[in-house]
């Protein structure tokens, strides 16, 4: 494992997060996937065994990304045992959706922790480390909602829009020792959760893309693939909207 780049991986069990993890381990890194402490050894086995990923490449980190604390003794615990980290894919992601008059103060504030706070939680403790390095490849998942807005969203499209502010911020202050931090923005993806909507309401949903389909979670994988390669090292504080043509900025 000396020669493998490592990369860290939230939300990994999820349908993009799998799809991540697989094209990394392709890429030959060793991937930290981290779940939710709902999750233990045994969903980690089954999940490997189910998409066919290989156990000895990639190590389970069952983790609160909303627990700070917990978040500082893992990347630090991470660092210790294989001396870096080259890359940070921020993915994890929920929602609870709702008409904002009828949203709630615990709607508002889970998705704010999950998807907004656990951006800061695992990357400040990392941030340091990668520009001591000289070298480091930060990548947040957003989503198109984030740029557009959608109805019954307030609280997820603030968190990923607040995502996108916080990245072109940051690559200001990574520029200078080399660490990227960009972002992707998929749109409506074919993701097993999603593949269970039923028929209809997915005609539905494509009939709004100019390319009428869905992304696939491989398509988001391979962004961030080249975002984390060598041939991106130039590219920082960007978004690259992956939604087939349903917003263009």
């Amino acid at each position: 494992m000396e020669n493998k780049k490592i990369a860290v991986v939230t939300g990994a069990l999820g349908g993009i997060g799998t799809a991540i993890v697989q094209q990394f381990v392709s890429d030959n890194y060793l991937v930290i996937a981290v779940a939710s402490t709902r999750r233990n050894e045994s969903d980690f086995d089954r999940w490997c065994s189910e998409y066919n990923i290989n156990p000895s490449l990639v190590e389970p980190l069952f983790l609160d990304v909303t627990d700070a604390q917990a978040c500082l003794n893992s990347i630090e615990s991470v660092i210790e045992s294989h001396g870096k980290i080259d890359v940070l894919v921020n993915n994890a992601g929920i929602t609870r959706d709702s008409s904002f008059k009828k949203m709630n103060a615990q709607q508002w504030h889970e998705v704010i922790d999950t998807n907004l706070n656990s951006m800061f939680n695992m990357t400040q403790p990392l941030f340091a480390h990668m520009c001591g390095n000289k070298s480091g490849r930060i990548i947040n998942i957003s989503s198109v909602n984030g740029q557009k807005g959608q109805f019954g969203q307030a609280n997820y499209a603030a968190a990923k829009a607040g995502m996108i502010g916080f990245s072109k911020s940051l690559a200001y202050e990574g520029a200078r020792a080399g660490v990227t931090v960009n972002v992707v923005a998929p749109g409506y993806t074919e993701t097993p959760m999603v593949a269970k909507m039923r028929e209809d309401v997915l005609e539905s949903i494509k009939a709004q893309v100019p390319m009428q389909r869905l992304a696939t979670p491989l398509e988001v994988a391979k962004t961030v693939s080249f975002l984390a390669s060598d041939g991106a090292a130039y590219i920082t504080g960007e978004t690259l909207a992956l939604n087939g043509g349903l917003y263009m900025n």
